[in-house]
């Protein structure tokens, strides 16, 4: 019976693994953040729309300035928030082709494990199967005439 196959880079296996689990993580954290921060941004639309939906022409000069002064800080909130979101949009996207690139990394050195265990079982049952015929043509002696 061949004895097992021992692959020379299970190590490195390994530590790919830890790598794409890790970019995975990354990933998840990276998606949480981006939806968190499309909620933010809906909100801050929703404030900005209840808000001019009010009638502003009815009102003071003191209350139409804090009016102003609010819708004033709703649209730079607003403006902060999307690029917020824009960026944590760019990470997501970076974060998911890290992803992808590890796993593509993990991926190629078990196909390379997969083909090296292969060829090592088929080299095996070779040798097995001429030990095997060796044995076979010593047994048999042919009865000389």
């Amino acid at each position: 019976m061949a004895k097992p196959y021992v692959f020379k880079l299970e190590k490195v296996l390994d530590f790919r693994k830890q790598i794409e689990e890790q970019a995975r993580l990354a990933l998840a954290e990276a998606h949480k953040l981006h939806t968190e921060q499309k909620k933010v941004v809906f909100e801050i639309e929703e404030k900005k729309i209840n808000h001019q939906k009010k009638e502003y022409e009815k009102l003071s000069a003191d209350n139409l300035w804090l009016w102003r002064q609010y819708d004033d800080a709703l649209t730079k909130d607003l403006y902060s928030a999307q690029n917020r979101f824009k960026q944590l949009a760019l990470n997501l996207q970076k974060c998911r082709t890290e992803a992808v690139q590890k796993s593509k990394d993990r991926k190629l050195l078990e196909k390379l494990k997969e083909n090296q265990a292969k060829k090592y079982y088929e080299e095996e049952n070779l040798k097995e199967q001429k030990e095997y015929d060796e044995m076979a043509t010593l047994r048999f002696k042919s009865k000389t005439f």
